[in-house]
């Protein structure tokens, strides 16, 4: 059958009837945009472009309402992006300055302070916690060395009493509790993520051998902080207004339901389980009233500021730590392969491999960035900073919609495949 051919005035209406289509996409498009705050601020350094698109696809296409993401090589910053909404309930914009919670990424820097106890020679990661802390010494705690307690091998995972406010600002009485905690295991034998008292544990262990006696949000902040100048706080003071915080936003049910691994999934729905106690009183980092709690430190996951701070803090440790008088001793400690416990690096509490050392995650099986030598840590709903000596890297990304990826975040897994594709990090990793 013959199709007879279109009149100019029906080619006029089809034009337009297109044209108004194309509109309406855009539109849409924009609406859509805005709706997951996919505007984006920031620069990225000729040879980086890969990593703003992407930056920019995590929007469009992972489903990201407010970030952001920084690095820096070789000691200068070559990434500072941010974008999207920091109150999903206001629409109010991420701005340069907003800080969120990063959960277990605060375990990287409060593992900073030890390393720099390390280099002062205030410790040795072989040396047994009760060198140090003669109470710890007890209930089969005796023989546990301060290099099994930073990899989660201490059987320290969950205490025997509630963790509340009035507690952990008790730090006196918060040591007495820790000190009288029997381990779930022989120590050095089994591994089991310390997600929320290993803090409290390094804390106290610093609190020790500190010549000012000074707790690990206090040390953090006068030798970590405020020397590298970084907007970041393990105590965030009552001075941060909430204007400058950016609440996080949860999963759906679906995600809840669906998005935890195979075998980790029936521990998570069971109050029971190894996970869900050692995660007893991650509540505390929350506050209904203002967003954080101020003045109160929760070392292993109680940390807030920003993704510029996150990577320049790993970049100092990429580079050398001269500004924090790091020992090249320290530093290969830091950078050498992690040791197992007995029975190896598989976690009984989160049902599946990771490695650990001296309080930083290590790329593995389980989880895997940057290179063999990178030491840094993950944050439960998506957060990541990592230092990669090799490249010279420090990493640093946020963002305030939580996620239950356990072995990488796609919108992170994204930034770290443009980031490594890069034109100046491949180049420097091939002169190597």
């Amino acid at each position: 059958m013959k199709v007879a051919p279109l009149t100019k005035a029906a080619i006029g209406l089809t034009a337009a009837g297109a044209a108004y289509v194309l509109v309406q996409k855009r539109r849409h498009a924009l609406s859509a945009a805005a709706s997951t705050g996919a505007e984006t601020h920031g620069f990225a350094n000729p040879g980086y472009e890969a990593v703003r698109e992407a930056f920019a696809e995590n929007f469009t296409r992972r489903r990201e309402i407010g970030a952001a993401f920084c690095v820096y090589h070789k000691g200068e910053k070559v990434v500072d992006l941010w974008g999207g909404v920091r109150n999903k309930a206001t629409g109010e914009p991420w701005e340069r300055d907003t800080k969120a919670l990063v959960y277990s990424a605060t375990k990287g820097l409060a593992a900073m302070t030890l390393a720099v106890a390390h280099s002062r020679g205030w410790l040795s990661y072989d040396e047994r916690v009760s060198t140090y802390w003669p109470e710890f010494a007890q209930k089969g705690k005796e023989r546990i060395t301060v290099r099994q307690l930073l990899a989660h091998q201490a059987g320290l995972f969950a205490l025997d009493v509630p963790l509340d406010k009035s507690l952990v600002a008790d730090l006196d009485r918060l040591a007495v509790v820790l000190a009288r905690q029997r381990p779930a295991w022989k120590p050095g034998t089994r591994q089991g993520y310390h997600a929320v008292t290993l803090g409290f544990y390094e804390s106290e262990l610093l609190r020790r051998i500190d010549p000012k006696h000074r707790s690990l949000g206090q040390f953090f902040q006068e030798e970590i902080a405020t020397p590298l100048r970084l907007d970041f706080y393990i105590r965030l003071p009552e001075s941060i207004p909430d204007s400058k915080l950016a609440p996080l936003v949860d999963p759906s049910l679906f995600e809840m339901l669906f998005g935890f691994p195979f075998r980790m999934a029936p521990a998570v729905w069971n109050p029971r389980s190894k996970i869900r106690r050692a995660l007893l009183g991650s509540e505390l980092a929350h506050d209904k009233q203002c967003i954080y709690p101020r003045n109160l430190e929760i070392p292993a996951g109680g940390g807030v500021g920003t993704a510029r701070a996150l990577a320049h803090a790993y970049s100092v440790f990429a580079t050398g730590g001269k500004e924090l008088g790091l020992r090249p001793d320290t530093l290969q400690e830091l950078t050498a392969p992690a040791v197992p416990a007995k029975h190896g690096f598989y976690d009984e509490c989160m049902k599946g491999e990771a490695q650990f050392s001296l309080g930083f995650m290590r790329p593995g099986r389980g989880f895997s960035f940057g290179s063999p030598s990178s030491f840094g840590h993950l944050g439960a709903g998506g957060s990541c900073g990592f230092a990669d000596p090799d490249a010279q890297v420090g990493y640093g990304y946020i963002p305030n919609r939580k996620s239950v990826a356990i072995a990488g975040d796609p919108r992170d897994m994204a930034l770290r495949h443009a980031l490594y594709s890069a034109t100046p990090i491949a180049q420097s990793q091939q002169k190597r």
